[in-house]
């Protein structure tokens, strides 16, 4: 019983960090494009994205990646056979990749509070849906666990990323035309 209330928090935090990581980079577009905007209100919107930049990353996804990562530990104290099984190596690849993606975006806040931009308002777009593409890998190996064809699997994710890779520059065409 214990081990099911550990997994319901897992899930709970594993929700917050996700909903963290897709606003944070939300934030991170329109703080780039802030960058047109006349100077006195591109000073303006760039002050309070940071402030809702900082607040978000410190106070909701950092914590809420730590709380998912320790309720994972103890998921696997509670079960120590979880991490023989096939599907979990596979899933613990893309939470890796997952954390990265976490890191990646603090440098990227880091160097937006510093003025420095790097990545444009579509590269962003882009970046936006790396975390998407996680999620479904990650979602996916844990339901589906054995029953999956990794292989399959592969190509359905390479498949669904260039969908969503398409779907953003066909976006990008639309906000520009109107």
């Amino acid at each position: 019983m214990t081990y099911l209330y550990v997994k319901a928090i897992h899930i709970i935090f594993v929700v917050s960090w996700m909903a963290g990581l897709f606003y944070i980079v939300r934030l991170f577009i329109y703080h780039t494009e802030a960058n047109e905007r006349p100077e006195a209100e591109r000073l303006i919107l760039q002050k309070q994205f940071q402030t809702m930049e900082s607040k978000l990353w410190y106070i909701i996804t950092t914590p809420a990646m730590i709380l998912t990562f320790l309720a994972g530990v103890m998921m696997f104290w509670l079960n120590p056979y979880l991490l023989k099984a096939d599907w979990m190596q596979v899933k613990l690849g893309f939470v890796l990749g997952l954390l990265a993606y976490h890191f990646i975006c603090q440098r990227i806040m880091n160097q937006l509070r510093n003025g420095v931009f790097k990545w444009s308002s579509t590269q962003l777009r882009l970046w936006n849906e790396v975390a998407t593409i996680f999620l479904f890998a990650i979602v996916f190996t844990v339901i589906l666990k054995n029953a999956v064809d990794w292989l399959y699997g592969f190509f359905g994710l390479i498949a669904f990323s260039v969908v969503i890779m398409i779907a953003v520059k066909i976006y990008k065409y639309y906000r520009l035309k109107g």
